[in-house]
């Protein structure tokens, strides 16, 4: 199987739809292949080409959309940036861009009724991608799990009111917070 064959790029991308689109209505244990296989139009024989489990599919699906969070996070520092009071514009803030365009998957993942694992599973990429920047206060495990929840505290906040702030005023939230945060140093 060749995962760059549009059919099987095409084929998963239906069943990751459809399975959101069943997480909306009930917990991940009470969805069966069967019942995933009808929304997603394909055969049972498609699903356990791809899949052994349901699970499997919320897994790939979750490492997708983390890859995507990732080369959102890295976007500025791809760029040269790094974290000082002089150099921080709210432009330059890709995160917010990525939930947004994924904002149907954060619905279920940061439901209330969603497995701590998930959260955990994206608490600990945010962790890795705070250590990997040049932001100056990395290395410390404790500010760097404080940095990660902050910034997950600040997406469950913007989940809570429905997304309906826009990227730009989350981006300028995060500005004005980080701004505050260097006065105090």
């Amino acid at each position: 199987m060749n995962k760059n064959d549009l059919r099987v790029i095409k084929t998963k991308k239906t069943i990751y739809n459809s399975l959101l689109l069943l997480l909306k209505t009930k917990p991940l244990s009470q969805i069966k292949v069967t019942e995933l296989c009808k929304a997603a139009e394909i055969n049972r024989g498609t699903f356990y080409f791809h899949y052994q489990e349901i699970g499997d599919v919320l897994e790939e699906l979750f490492g997708e959309i983390m890859r995507d969070l990732e080369d959102s996070y890295a976007e500025p520092f791809k760029k040269g940036f790094t974290v000082h009071k002089k150099n921080l514009d709210p432009d330059m803030i890709k995160i917010f861009h990525h939930v947004k365009k994924h904002e149907e998957f954060y619905k279920i993942v940061l439901s209330e009724d969603a497995s701590m694992k998930y959260y955990y599973m994206f608490y600990d990429v945010v962790c890795r991608l705070n250590m990997q920047t040049k932001y100056e206060l990395a290395g410390d495990d404790f500010l760097t799990a404080y940095s990660a929840n902050a910034m997950i505290g600040l997406i469950i906040k913007w989940y809570r009111r429905d997304f309906n702030d826009s990227v730009d005023e989350m981006n300028h939230r995060l500005f004005h917070i980080v701004q505050h945060s260097f006065k105090k140093v």
